[in-house]
């Protein structure tokens, strides 16, 4: 979603978290939709995008629809992507893989309370961080964001080294594009394009 450009504010409306299983939900209609509906999480609530000529049965029944697709996709994501031991383990190999197993973690660990940043890297104690955000994105956006941080076990800084240690993950670029939208998609609230960091 690129903000409020796809959603023209023809109506607003929001369904409480307690009528539905997944939380707060807001409903936007646009006179632009006809037959799409789209669905995302947006600062902790999920936003349903619906044609404006939906009646409130077809309203019902689709945000229902796609409250649950999304709850099952990120569900299947958690459980492939697993605890904070599998996340270690997923590291490990990914520093064989791409970084020649230079770095090293002491710890690698999903945390709750990173909502500005996606991850962090303490380089003094070789710990990393990843917001449990990214548990709803796609494997390989997780994978460059480990790999990110790793490269920060070697490279602190974000000089030209750092970035030539990065770029050897070959979806490095379409998993910073595909963050860079997740955050532009979220600019339109409260919170600016540029809050979603790394480290």
């Amino acid at each position: 979603m690129r903000g409020s450009r796809a959603v023209p504010a023809d109506r607003s409306a929001r369904t409480s978290g307690a009528t539905l299983p997944g939380g707060d939900v807001e409903v936007r209609r646009s006179s632009r939709r006809r037959r799409t509906v789209t669905a995302y999480r947006e600062s902790g609530r999920t936003v349903v995008l619906i044609p404006a000529a939906f009646s409130p049965a077809e309203e019902r029944r689709w945000v229902a629809q796609m409250v649950a697709k999304l709850q099952t996709r990120e569900e299947r994501r958690r459980r492939s992507l697993g605890g904070d031991d599998e996340l270690m383990a997923r590291a490990r190999a990914l520093s064989a893989a791409h970084l020649d197993g230079v770095p090293q973690p002491a710890s690698v660990r999903w945390v709750d309370n990173q909502n500005r940043r996606w991850g962090s890297c303490t380089p003094a104690d070789r710990t990393i961080r990843l917001s449990t955000r990214l548990r709803a994105m796609p494997e390989y956006v997780v994978d460059y964001v480990l790999v990110h941080e790793l490269a920060h076990l070697v490279e602190p800084s974000h000089d030209a080294r750092f970035w030539s240690l990065v770029a050897r993950y070959p979806r490095a670029e379409r998993a910073r594009g595909f963050l860079e939208g997740v955050e532009l998609g979220s600019a339109h609230g409260t919170s600016s394009a540029g809050d979603d960091d790394l480290d």
